[in-house]
Parts: C-alpha cells; sequence; structure tokens
C-alpha cells in the first residue's frame, strides 16, 4: 500500500493494538488514570451496546455488520478526539484493526473501510501488545481461544505495517514498565501535568 501523508492530529494520537488479552485495555487504563485521554475499544462497545439493547447476536451472528458498527464507533471517536484538543490521546485500537478483523474473518475489506483506515491516520509508530499466554483470559466480551488470539496479534502487526506504520512490540511486563516505555518511545509524548 502507498504511503498516505499524517493528518494534524496524528502525532498526538497514538494506537495501541494487538491480540486480545494481552494488556491493552489495563495499560490505555492506567495511562487515563494519569491524565491522558483515551478513546474505548470499538469492539467491546459495540457488543456493549448490543447486549444492552437486548441483541445477542453480534459479533457472532453478523461479522460484516459488527465491522460496519465497529468504523463507525473508530471514526466517532476519532473526531472526538480532534475536537477535544487534547494534546495526547491513546486509542485502544484504531481503524486499521477493521481491516485485520476483516482478513481474520476470511471477509472481503470493503473500499470505504480501507479508504477509512487510509485517511484518518495516527503516529507513525503503533504499540503492538504480543499474545500473552500467562495473562490471556476469556470473558464475556471475549471468546478468542488463545490461538486466535495469537494469530490475531500477528495479523494486526501485518495490517498496521501495510498502512505504512512502524509496529512497535510492547514488553511482556508490569503495566508500570509499559506506561513508562509507551511514554519514552513516542516522539513529543511527555508525561502529563
Amino acid at each position: 500500500m502507498s504511503s498516505v501523508p499524517a493528518s494534524p492530529d496524528s502525532d498526538r494520537f497514538l494506537v495501541l493494538t494487538g491480540g486480545p488479552g494481552a494488556g491493552k485495555s489495563t495499560l490505555i487504563e492506567r495511562l487515563a488514570a494519569l491524565g491522558y485521554a483515551r478513546s474505548e475499544e470499538a469492539g467491546r462497545g459495540v457488543i456493549r451496546d448490543q447486549v444492552a439493547v437486548g441483541g445477542r447476536g453480534l459479533p457472532w451472528a453478523d461479522r460484516e455488520l459488527f465491522a460496519e458498527l465497529m468504523l463507525s464507533w473508530e471514526l466517532r471517536s476519532y473526531r472526538l478526539a480532534a475536537a477535544s484538543g487534547a494534546p495526547h490521546v491513546f486509542f485502544d485500537r484504531g481503524l486499521p484493526d477493521i481491516v485485520g478483523y476483516l482478513r481474520l474473518e476470511g471477509l472481503p475489506v470493503p473500499a470505504h473501510v480501507h479508504a477509512a483506515a487510509q485517511t484518518y491516520r495516527y503516529h507513525r509508530r503503533v504499540c503492538v501488545a504480543p499474545f500473552w499466554p500467562e495473562i490471556y483470559a476469556a470473558d464475556a466480551e471475549r471468546k478468542q481461544s488463545p490461538e486466535e488470539a495469537e494469530r490475531t496479534y500477528r495479523v494486526m502487526v501485518e495490517t498496521y505495517a501495510e498502512y505504512g506504520y512502524e509496529p512497535v512490540e510492547l514488553e511482556r511486563a508490569p503495566v508500570e514498565e509499559r506506561v513508562r516505555s509507551v511514554l519514552r518511545m513516542v516522539d513529543g509524548f511527555a508525561p502529563a501535568e
């Protein structure tokens, strides 16, 4: 894929991605507790919304619709972050994750999903949480097997690289070490005041 120019917001938007159950959300929650702005993971948010209105099928019954709902969620998160004026925003997954999800499911990537992933850019470095079997656990919203979780991690690395990002693997370490590592490795990010 060709390189797409960064948007004015991309330097302040950092994505954390990887396989499920690798500690991404815990890391983002800790960054939020330190005063950083953050997004909520689209997949979990969509599932919670569907359960709240009595829907039980997504994402399992209609994976294409699930991807479209995640796309809407991520676009809204991006626009809210841009409008917030926050100096730094940490995203619990980003638009390329939807492409990765569709690929994992063996589904075609619609042109509008590809266009969104190319248009709405994040910081050039993307933090990737590797599969971590010692902390992985399924829950009501995370039903993937450990093998699927590891495959998801690999597909996300490939997908982000194809969109011109530099995937940087997080160490398997306690959350405080991961926080320091994330803040150190991203140019222009400094601790919140």
